[in-house]
């Protein structure tokens, strides 16, 4: 490396992702692993690597962990990935003859997102910057999501990130479910104009998972990537249904304790049940 950079990677319960990940980044001289406390193989996987770093704090969302470990990270520059994210070997030998143009503080990545290893021909995972100079960057929390706040002019990576996560259905359903609980506080506390146009169309319920499965698709064309295809399709409308039924969780009313299903919330003397 011309330029020293510290690969940062959020964990927990990745030990289905990690060693691909890591292994990928046998060139960097120092790794930062910030855990959540992990009750699988992560940190054993973690430790077979003598470069990596492990650092532990409990999780209460994204964009703290990452500031967290940006605190830790010694070199002017971070590669910030996700655990089951694959750096592609162009953007390895991008990276080994990277040099840094003037005064730019960010490098956003285009990823290729995978099913069972496959390649989809196209997504709706979006750019992500991962390259940053920690000083003039910052995450900050965004629904669920956490994106980087960037202090000066972004550039772009040439070649590709591979996402290619291998943990089973049944996690990725518990992690999605949880991802849609968090987004509701920014979909029904926000307003329309403070919203994407993709925001606004969740807010509706009823539009979006359908729109969203024929969408990827045949929008993105994934109806040609067989069955992987088909499979994200799926996922991306369940992902949506989720959301729904959250919002629709939400709109229900508070339900005293020791008060019969299906009467109303009134005092006690003035209820009517259906």
């Amino acid at each position: 490396m011309r330029v020293p950079v510290t690969p940062l990677i959020l964990t927990y319960n990745e030990a289905p992702n990690l060693r691909r990940t890591l292994e990928k980044l046998t060139w960097a001289s120092r790794i930062l692993v910030v855990d959540s406390f992990s009750t699988d193989e992560t940190l054993r996987i973690a430790r077979e690597f003598p470069q990596v770093e492990i650092l532990q704090r409990r999780f209460d969302n994204f964009a703290n962990q990452c500031n967290f470990g940006l605190e830790s990270c010694h070199s002017d520059w971070v590669l910030s990935l996700d655990a089951d994210y694959l750096l592609s070997g162009g953007l390895i030998a991008e990276l080994e003859a990277w040099d840094p143009q003037p005064g730019v503080s960010a490098y956003f990545a285009r990823f290729a997102y995978c099913v069972c290893g496959r390649p989809l021909r196209g997504s709706l995972y979006p750019p992500r910057a991962i390259l940053f100079r920690r000083g003039s960057c910052h995450y900050y929390q965004d629904g669920h999501a956490h994106f980087l706040r960037i202090e000066g002019p972004a550039g772009w990576l040439q070649n590709i990130v591979f996402h290619d996560d291998r943990k089973p259905l049944a996690t990725w359903v518990v992690s999605q479910d949880r991802y849609a609980a968090m987004e509701i506080g920014k979909l029904t506390q926000s307003s329309a104009r403070q919203l994407s146009i993709q925001d606004r169309i969740r807010r509706h319920i009823v539009f979006a998972p359908g729109l969203v499965f024929f969408y990827t698709l045949l929008g993105k064309g994934l109806i040609f990537d067989g069955w992987q295809g088909w499979y994200y399709a799926f996922q991306r409308a369940v992902v949506e249904l989720l959301i729904s039924l959250r919002l629709l969780e939400a709109r229900w009313p508070v339900v005293s304790p020791g008060q019969e299903p299906g009467c109303s919330p009134a005092p006690l003397e003035k209820q009517s049940c259906l």
